[in-house]
């Protein structure tokens, strides 16, 4: 199974980061934002005027749909998505199956001003401190490799430093675990990270579990502005748009086309 493969992958990159870097050198650099919890603001800023905010990815690759963006100016492409309104960004740094890198995010965090979400397999507390270091504005905990309990402790370890996390789930079980975990912001992926099918009614049918005061969000197959404007009638606050907008080569005009 393709996940299983990338939390192996993850693992042996944190035990690499343990081997160079001990986790109290990485919580002595990791610093509390100075823009704490910037990243859930502003997306429950533009839900409070009733629209969905958009998180805009970054990302060469995946593991269904192999290389996206052979010519990956990653800088370039989010200055060109905050330049067209994007809310927040997001950053693919996993390197082994979506050919990313911890430079791309601290790179594209100094060129732009809008928040920048970490998109990692975050299976280690360590990975949080280095979150916090390269520079993010938040992290992803996903509910299908992290318990409970992991969870509540990893949400901690992002509070004290500032850190908002967007919690994924895919299912109804995920939905459940993520509340009770404590998470402030949900997504649900439309795409199963088993088998990588993707189903936009997930978002749909699982918007009901949530309750109002946490900002929801819709992950993967947003494709037009009609997937938007179903999001936007089941009161979805937030979606996260990436492959769409990676094969687009006027990110403007998509974006625009997009919200309609």
């Amino acid at each position: 199974m393709i996940l299983d493969r990338i939390v192996a992958a993850t693992a042996k990159r944190v035990a690499a980061l343990k081997e160079t870097t001990s986790l109290e050198i990485l919580k002595s650099q990791a610093k509390r934002s100075e823009t704490p919890f910037a990243f859930e603001k502003a997306l429950a800023q533009k839900s409070s005027v009733g629209e969905i905010a958009f998180i805009c990815e970054v990302k060469k690759a995946s593991p269904s749909k192999g290389v996206i963006a052979a010519d990956f100016p990653y800088v370039e492409i989010a200055r060109d998505y905050q330049a067209a309104g994007a809310d927040a960004i997001s950053v693919l740094t996993e390197p082994d199956f979506f050919q990313g890198s911890n430079a791309f995010l601290t790179e594209i965090k100094e060129q732009v001003s809008i928040p920048v979400l970490r998109k990692d397999f975050i299976i280690d507390a360590i990975q949080i401190y280095e979150a916090s270091r390269i520079g993010a504005d938040a992290i992803l905990l996903i509910c299908s490799i992290l318990d409970v309990e992991q969870i509540r402790d990893y949400l901690e370890i992002a509070d004290a430093l500032g850190l908002s996390a967007l919690v994924e789930a895919h299912d109804e079980a995920e939905v459940k675990q993520a509340l009770a975990a404590g998470a402030r912001m949900i997504g649900v992926n439309n795409r199963n990270l088993k088998t990588f099918e993707v189903d936009l009614d997930n978002s749909i049918q699982l918007r009901q579990l949530v309750p109002p005061e946490i900002l929801f969000v819709s992950e993967s197959g947003i494709r037009t502005p009609e997937d938007i404007d179903k999001l936007r009638v089941n009161g979805t606050n937030a979606v996260l748009i990436g492959e769409t907008l990676m094969r687009s080569g006027d990110k403007k005009a998509e974006l625009d086309k997009l919200r309609g």
